[in-house]
């Protein structure tokens, strides 16, 4: 992959870039055996990595604002000032070649109804302006969901007065708008977005289909940004869990949005459970459960998914009625942010008795401090999916079985 902005400096987001693909998989599948090589054995299965479009594979971009509201530029501030822009604020990356096909046009739309609704970008330096971020996310159907960051509700009807043009400009670049809304982040601080999440158009989700299951995405909520391989993911995940006999219960701790949950559901586990933080998540979750017919047999919660299987042991005895007790699954899942699991909810699963764990890691140095911390399971197989070309980050999948 060659990239212009990579080559005259002014992106360094892609650190890889030049590096040939296959010499990338090999590195990061040599990286992460290195970092669990204290967990892994000779009669563990290591699956050759599951590989990644070189470009064209992102479905998500979070674009920061700079410019002019007559002109404004969609991408990433350049923090050495740039000799080609002459205000050194920031870098246009709209012709970015990580994003899907479509998504440039996406961009270009999104900067139109930037212009229409007189949207003034951000300056960080001098702490005026309206809008911070653009967020897009773009669905396997090729609908968006399109986000405006805002430091106020000042703008907001301005914003709302150009909408209708943008669906129209969204709907002839063959994009369609499932839904658009305006984000709220009043504080000067580095982050994406704030809490406050108001619907301009469409409706409350945007689905996403994989492998035939059409998962619900909410503004807020977290999906993994490449499609492709967050499929292979999730297909490799329940086969795993399926392959010494499908179990008849498990969990899906950090579920998000219900990825492994609907596909461990599908492989013909009977009873699924997760749980997530994010209220607006597992909304998204039990909205899909309904619409697969599957709400008796996948359920949510949310709440702290690291203190879910040392929960009860905390509550008074006479508490534990059976009624309220959820019995000890077959199998769990887990899908940690890059944190890991860490040390409370590592001690409860090697307490637990559960005969077989499924860890998601994106983080090989966390997931190594977690499987120490759980000698009774040996890591039965683990294999690296390329979520992120160009970059040293990988997504690991290990199925641990109890000795």
């Amino acid at each position: 992959m060659q990239c212009p902005h990579f080559d005259v400096g002014e992106c360094r987001s892609c650190p890889l870039m030049g590096v040939p693909y296959a010499r990338q998989l090999a590195d990061k599948q040599a990286a992460v055996l290195a970092a669990l090589a204290d967990a892994v054995d000779a009669d563990t299965v290591v699956a050759e990595p599951f590989a990644s479009a070189e470009a064209g594979f992102r479905n998500k971009a979070k674009l920061v604002v700079t410019g002019s509201a007559a002109a404004p530029r969609l991408g990433i501030l350049d923090p050495r000032q740039h000799p080609r822009h002459h205000d050194g604020a920031g870098v246009d990356l709209r012709d970015c070649g990580l994003y899907e096909a479509g998504m440039e046009g996406v961009f270009d739309a999104c900067a139109a109804a930037v212009t229409a609704a007189g949207l003034e970008p951000y300056d960080v330096a001098a702490r005026t302006g309206e809008l911070k971020n653009v967020i897009v996310t773009l669905s396997p159907d090729r609908e968006a969901m399109v986000r405006f960051v805002l430091r106020s509700a000042d703008r907001l009807d301005a914003l709302r007065a150009a909408v209708p043009g943008l669906l129209d400009d969204l709907a002839a670049r063959g994009t369609p708008a499932a839904v658009v809304s305006a984000n709220l982040l009043p504080e000067h601080v580095a982050l994406p977005e704030g809490d406050e999440e108001i619907v301009l158009a469409g409706g409350p989700t945007l689905r996403m289909e994989l492998n035939g299951i059409g998962l619900r995405l909410r503004p807020q909520g977290f999906f993994q940004t490449n499609t492709a391989v967050t499929e292979g993911l999730y297909a490799t995940a329940a086969a795993w869990v399926a392959e010494g006999g499908v179990p008849a219960s498990a969990w899906d701790l950090y579920c998000g949005v219900g990825g492994f949950a609907f596909h461990l559901a599908r492989a013909g586990v009977r009873d699924v459970w997760g749980m997530e933080s994010s209220a607006e998540a597992v909304a998204a979750a039990r909205e899909t459960a309904a619409e697969l017919g599957l709400a008796d047999r996948a359920r949510f919660s949310d709440g702290d998914a690291t203190s879910a299987l040392s929960f009860e042991k905390r509550r008074a005895p006479e508490a534990l009625s059976s009624k309220k007790r959820r019995p000890r699954p077959d199998a769990v899942v887990v899908n940690p942010p890059r944190r890991g699991i860490g040390a409370e909810l590592a001690d409860a699963l090697e307490d637990s008795g559960v005969p077989t764990v499924l860890y998601s890691s994106c983080n090989p140095a966390t997931l190594a401090q977690d499987l120490a911390r759980m000698p009774s399971y040996r890591v039965a197989r683990v294999q690296v999916f390329d979520m992120f070309p160009q970059t040293r980050h990988a997504e690991v999948l290990t199925l641990l079985t109890r000795r």
